[in-house]
């Protein structure tokens, strides 16, 4: 744990000294089984951690003749730009079939209105984020256009993703905030109602919200959407697609699809529990007056007619095909055998920390769970299970761990082995050798009433997305 304590983030340059540092074009170029060699051996070890099971979400699917097929599939279309249908017109099969299978997982026949405009529709996007931003620039435009808005909000429950928050920078809306108690961890229908007005654009409900994994009640959310006249985002890029297979299977998740009338949009991830390549997610709509706010089209430039269907322009033509290969080859029944399992999976190893006295589960979750502590700071039990391999996700406010469920967990002994070291965590956090711990350096709340502390940590924050994107200092080059 000493290293962790001097660089809490984790070493970012890992393969500096060994493989050294490109810091300027080669003037030769290298053999390229030379370079296969070298990335399959650094691929290998990065993924041998993963394949224990021991790593929260991440890796949805895990099976990795499941990836060497989608792989296979890609490299059909790895070179080709989905924008130009002319050239690649089976982009259109693939766009259009995904976004149908989709829509039929989320009951869109129920949203079938009259006239072609109110036909369900939807869209793929590069992942999640832009498929939540897409909705945000659609609901500006639209509401800008039918009801003359100039100074759009959205009512966001602090749950929701950042990306809400992000498309909300991009295109100015302002975003007022509803708090969500962390007992229940899903959203107060009366705080929203509390807060919208004439400028309200849309209200965001998540199936489920990422934190916890638990599901704000969508279906009173619909019912407010369609009482004041406003837009519903249901974001299930999390849960969208397995909890849909979840009801099926007769577990306890409620509606919050587009059965319910005040659901007008809905984000859901096929590269997650979608099990396709990174990175594609789906926007679906009610209906195709909507999906147009989001087209850009401009007919006066000199380099001809452009348009393009959302954000994005050149989009891969590979990882349409690969994401509806997935889909296609799993099936209905697959999918199911796969929820099956991970419900199962996740429902006891929620078992594991409810036999804890001393942790308290977040919420009513499924496959994602998540839990914290009245008796320690749980990040003692974090970096105890750090030590034993696992890797989960941190929340704040209050602080807590979660666990979201995937195929990997579901393989044989996982559980068990949770459970074991789970029973050592907790001995360990009720007598640490720390007052202190040490992950809550990255994972931990930072109070939000000290003056300028919140700066301090953006000013973190930013300084190591600097070290992403950047070379380390000195080294092999």
């Amino acid at each position: 744990m000493a290293d962790e304590q001097k660089n809490p983030m984790g070493n970012l340059y890992p393969y500096a000294e060994r493989l050294g540092v490109i810091r300027s074009f080669p003037e030769k170029g290298r053999p390229r089984q030379e370079i296969l060699d070298e990335l399959r051996e650094v691929a290998q070890e990065e993924d041998s951690f993963w394949q224990t099971g021991q790593c929260s979400g991440t890796m949805y699917c895990g099976d990795t003749e499941h990836y060497a097929f989608l792989n296979e599939v890609f490299a059909n279309y790895a070179h080709v730009n989905a924008l130009q249908r002319d050239i690649c017109p089976s982009a259109t099969r693939f766009e259009g079939e995904i976004t149908a299978m989709a829509l039929d997982m989320m009951n869109a026949s129920a949203a079938v209105g009259e006239g072609d405009d109110a036909t369900p529709c939807g869209s793929v996007t590069s992942g999640g984020t832009e498929s939540i931003i897409t909705s945000v620039l659609m609901y500006r435009d639209k509401y800008r256009a039918e009801r003359g808005i100039t100074e759009p909000e959205m009512i966001l429950p602090t749950t929701a993703h950042p990306a809400f928050e992000k498309g909300a920078h991009l295109f100015g809306v302002k975003v007022v905030h509803v708090p969500v108690d962390p007992e229940v961890t899903t959203v107060d229908v009366d705080l929203v109602r509390e807060q919208i007005n004439d400028n309200t654009i849309m209200i965001v409900g998540s199936a489920g919200n990422y934190p916890y994994g638990t599901i704000d009640p969508i279906e009173e959310l619909s019912d407010l959407a369609v009482e004041r006249d406003v837009s519903l985002h249901v974001d299930g890029c999390l849960g969208g697609f397995i909890l849909p297979w979840g009801q099926q299977l007769g577990y306890d998740i409620p509606v919050f699809d587009f059965r319910l009338p005040g659901v007008t949009t809905i984000s859901a991830d096929t590269h997650k529990y979608g099990y396709g390549l990174k990175g594609t997610s789906v926007l679906l709509c009610r209906d195709r007056a909507l999906r147009r706010h989001q087209y850009f089209t401009t007919p006066e430039w000199p380099g001809g007619k452009y348009n393009s269907p959302g954000i994005a322009g050149s989009r891969s033509g590979g990882l349409l095909a690969s994401a509806w290969a997935s889909m296609v080859s799993l099936g209905r029944e697959g999918y199911l055998g796969y929820a099956k399992a991970i419900f199962e999976t996740a429902f006891a190893m929620q078992d594991v920390v409810n036999s804890h006295p001393e942790l308290k589960m977040m919420g009513k979750p499924t496959f994602c769970f998540s839990f914290s502590s009245d008796r320690f700071d749980i990040y003692h039990v974090n970096d105890f299970m750090k030590e034993r391999g696992w890797r989960f996700n941190g929340q704040q406010y209050p602080n807590a761990i979660h666990m979201c469920v995937t195929r990997p967990q579901t393989q044989a002994g996982v559980v068990e082995k949770f459970a074991e070291d789970l029973d050592a965590a907790v001995k360990y956090a009720l007598d640490p050798p720390n007052e202190a711990p040490i992950t809550g350096a990255v994972y931990g709340g930072v109070p939000k009433d000290v003056p300028g502390l919140q700066d301090l940590v953006r000013g973190a924050l930013v300084g190591y997305l600097d070290s992403c994107q950047d070379l380390p200092p000195g080294g092999k080059s």
